[in-house]
């Protein structure tokens, strides 16, 4: 444990006021001792000691005009961290909440979560600190466009495949598209989550929250129970969130809560999925608009919220699904979720429990699906759309829906069994960590030092 303990410690005085970084290097590490103990190659050839240095940092500034004639300035990053099992690929999140430990936490995980994925891709991640909340379609036009204009020497189709995230959509993606077909004069799958017109996929968009609902599937099966009837909490109401209530609502599980930036809806006998959803996506309104139409629901402002704790977390239920943001799970939250009879956290957005959190959740046996392996069905998903683009062909919905819940219960298989092997039954987190790490561990040893 010493060993792994130097790597964190070398981690945190070289790259300084990461602290989402760490997180996410010490959840890892504290999981493999058994396996680097029982593999000296690992050390002599500093697998570890690579895996946590990214093979290129690129950051830059993003300058932009607003429909004012102003002048911005956001910076941008693109973390190229392992490109061992394919090509970098990663998402592009563009939200005032970026900086260089934010990416450089995302592209880790990415790393691991591609490879439990079991198919040639490697891990990144990159994005920008602008709020496309509240800009124009020009604006953000704009943006993207300055954006790519740097990005685009950095990436290609066997080099590095960006994606969307958080703030990046298929209007952004395909903006950003645009701005590279322009400047290189080629059309090829440098981005997944393209619109379909532009040789993008079908059911990109709904991929991550499903493929979270199969995931899900998979871990109530094996302890030969079921979706229907269970009580969930969801929190956010984007992208991901949307779409895993409407796999549930099809699975007859009850969904009791979403949240926004605003604030919390709940409502004791269930959601109506499909309002939530044409509110969000058609009508652009709040989440505090479902009250017009059901006076029964309930929504709790963000400053009614507990201290240190979430709304969303504070209600009786089943199952729990984080899928807002990193560290939304606090340990006062897993607290109330255990009090009020949670079992099961499957959590949809990147590392969205706090370490306290999980703390908690082990010592009061929660059975936990982590991120790396349970939100992997959109980076799956972008892999069909790579290869539809370099077949040039384009796959029925049926035919990757089949394909995303074969790499879903994959996954799961895979965790589960690496758990077991290792002593640790039910422990999917260890299960991913090691996982993840031995497929891209082993590929690092067979290329040499590189």
């Amino acid at each position: 444990m010493q060993y792994l303990q130097g790597i964190l410690q070398t981690v945190k005085e070289s790259n300084p006021n990461e602290p989402e970084f760490y997180q996410a290097v010490e959840e890892v590490l504290s999981s493999l001792k058994r396996v680097v103990d029982g593999h000296n190659d690992y050390k002599k050839m500093g697998i570890i000691e690579r895996l946590v240095e990214p093979e290129r940092q690129i950051m830059f500034r993003v300058p932009w005009l607003d429909d004012n004639g102003n002048v911005h300035v956001n910076r941008g990053y693109r973390i190229e961290f392992s490109s061992t099992l394919g090509p970098f690929k990663g998402g592009l999140r563009f939200h005032p909440s970026v900086n260089l430990g934010v990416v450089k936490f995302l592209g880790f995980e990415q790393i691991l979560k591609n490879a439990l994925t079991g198919l040639p891709l490697g891990g990144a991640k990159g994005g920008a600190d602008f709020d496309p909340k509240g800009k124009s379609d020009n604006e953000i036009m704009r943006f993207c466009q300055s954006f790519m204009t740097e990005l685009y020497r950095h990436i290609g189709a066997t080099t590095d495949v960006p994606a969307g995230d958080i703030g990046v959509g298929s209007r952004e993606i395909g903006y950003l598209f645009g701005q590279y077909k322009r400047i290189t004069n080629q059309f090829q799958g440098v981005l997944t989550g393209k619109p379909l017109l532009m040789g993008g996929s079908a059911l990109r968009a709904e991929a991550t929250g499903y493929g979270i609902a199969y995931f899900l599937s998979a871990m109530l099966d094996a302890k030969n129970d079921s979706l229907q009837g269970k009580r969930c909490l969801v929190s956010g109401a984007g992208n991901v969130a949307l779409h895993l209530m409407d796999k549930l609502s099809q699975c007859d599980a009850i969904v009791l809560t979403c949240s926004d930036s605003k604030g919390t809806l709940y409502c004791k006998d269930g959601l109506d999925v499909e309002l939530v959803k044409h509110l969000k996506t058609e009508q652009g309104a709040e989440l505090r608009d479902y009250l017009n139409t059901h006076s029964e629901a309930e929504f709790t402002p963000v400053n009614q919220y507990p201290n240190n704790g979430h709304k969303v977390w504070q209600y009786e239920a089943d199952i729990a699904l984080p899928c807002a943001t990193q560290n939304e799970i606090t340990k006062n939250d897993a607290t109330s979720l255990v009090e009020n009879g949670c079992l099961i956290v499957c959590e949809g957005a990147n590392m969205p429990s706090t370490a306290e959190a999980l703390t908690v959740f082990k010592k009061h046996k929660v059975y936990l699906g982590p991120s790396k392996a349970a939100n992997a069905g959109g980076v799956a998903t972008s892999q069909f759309e790579m290869a539809q683009n370099a077949s040039m062909q384009t796959w029925r919905p049926e035919q990757v829906d089949e394909k995303l819940q074969q790499v879903m219960r994959t996954i799961f298989d895979t965790v589960s069994t690496t758990a077991k092997q290792y002593s640790h039954e039910d422990d999917l987190s260890l299960g991913a960590n090691i996982a993840g790490f031995e497929r891209v561990a082993e590929a690092m040893m067979k290329q040499g030092v590189v």
